[in-house]
């Protein structure tokens, strides 16, 4: 049987060390030798976000940028959407990255213009919404009320959890669901996780690692590719169905979908240094970099199992997002197969920040990579900029730089 794995002070530590990343200095605080390819794209997302910045100074309320519109202007969307946290995110990022403290302000204004998603409870996402802004804030500037708001924060996240079934539920109950979990879920653990460090109550941590255990159990196929959405009876806790709502079929790989486990239970080795999580997260990067129709650039298409799939969009988002996960994963595996994956997530994050993907100066509504897909069948959101893939990219880049200068 294997041991439950309960929050020690070392682990707690070890967690903390690892959060946002490998480091919490910025950039100015080491005398440090950056690869050309993170400084050309740290350079070049200052620009383009500073023009963005720029823009939405023009608007009374606390804009939140998603993506374009269909003139190919740039759309904002209110601060309840599951993105709003990426924008601050980003802007904290280019605050560690660059050492410029131009940039503490505009993050500190995004960031706690969105305090009261705190007591959001409109859907799971709140550790997306309130972990890149709080989270990213509080590491780099130990601002003593953010603990505040993410403790609270993760209070209203553990609302949703259903102990019948063992998970958070993700959505309500609609097209017939009952307990619908995504497994985009996995990515809200880590404000759980951080709640138990900060308050010392387990029953984040609880909540968080039974979560990621029933989500092991119930999305994963044999081949380590997982669906997007399992229905639970929240109250006996049996799957009533599983079914791919953002992919192509039922029963295909959506590529984003992939990326999301990759990161989650990445983190969740992080934090419980719980060894079925890492190799959780080993087979996932297997089945991803072993999948016939991985592209040479390392580009998924937005469903690894679509038909006629050359002629089918590619996901930046979860290029950008694997990239991450994978310098992480990187730390916490024997140097061989460290090295492997910090190779392919170079690989990424070089082709990200090529001309393929990454956005003219001034272009692409400010927005940095081109080329994401968020929903194809829905359809919204098809080959266009998403907020999130500019976010990830720039996480992926500090945490390049931070493990080449360790």
């Amino acid at each position: 049987m294997m041991k439950n794995f309960l929050p020690t002070a070392a682990v707690l530590a070890a967690g903390s060390l690892l959060w946002g990343g490998l480091s919490s200095e910025p950039a100015s605080a080491k005398n440090r030798k950056i690869a050309p390819v993170i400084t050309e794209n740290v350079d070049f997302v200052a620009q383009q976000v500073q023009l963005m910045v720029d823009t939405m100074d023009t608007f009374k309320n606390i804009p939140s940028p998603r993506t374009l519109n269909e003139k190919g202007q740039l759309a904002f969307t209110t601060l309840d959407d599951w993105t709003s946290g990426f924008f601050p995110g980003t802007l904290w990022y280019l605050y560690e990255l660059t050492g410029d403290s131009k940039w503490l302000k505009p993050a500190v204004h995004y960031t706690e213009g969105m305090e009261r998603i705190k007591y959001y409870r409109g859907n799971h996402d709140i550790g997306f919404m309130i972990f890149c802004s709080f989270g990213n804030g509080l590491r780099l500037t130990e601002k003593e009320p953010y603990k505040e708001v993410i403790v609270t924060a993760a209070r209203t996240l553990s609302e949703r959890y259903r102990p019948g079934a063992g998970v958070i539920q993700s959505w309500p109950q609609w097209r017939g669901w009952d307990c619908p979990v995504i497994i985009d879920n996995m990515m809200n653990l880590e404000l759980l996780f951080e709640a138990t460090r900060m308050s010392g109550d387990s029953s984040f941590w609880k909540i968080a690692t039974s979560h990621a255990d029933q989500t092991m159990k119930h999305h994963y196929r044999p081949d380590m590719s997982c669906y997007h959405v399992v229905d639970y009876d929240s109250k006996t806790g049996e799957v009533r169905s599983r079914v791919t709502a953002q992919g192509y079929a039922d029963s295909s790989a959506w590529a984003r979908g992939q990326a999301w486990g990759l990161y989650g239970y990445t983190l969740c080795y992080r934090y419980t240094h719980d060894p079925k999580y890492l190799k959780q997260a080993e087979d996932i990067a297997k089945f991803i970099f072993t999948n016939k129709n991985l592209p040479e650039d390392l580009i998924p298409y937005w469903d690894y199992d679509v038909p006629n799939i050359e002629r089918e969009p590619r996901d930046a988002s979860a290029a950008a997002v694997t990239a991450s996960a994978l310098y992480e994963l990187s730390t916490y595996v024997g140097r061989k197969q460290g090295k492997m994956y910090k190779k392919l997530a170079d690989r990424i994050v070089e082709t990200l920040g090529s001309p393929a993907y990454r956005a003219e100066l001034g272009e692409n509504g400010y927005f940095v990579l081109m080329h994401s897909t968020g929903n194809k069948p829905g359809p919204s959101e098809v080959d266009v900029p998403l907020v999130y893939a500019d976010y990830y990219f720039l996480e992926a880049l500090k945490r390049k730089r931070d493990l080449e200068n360790k």
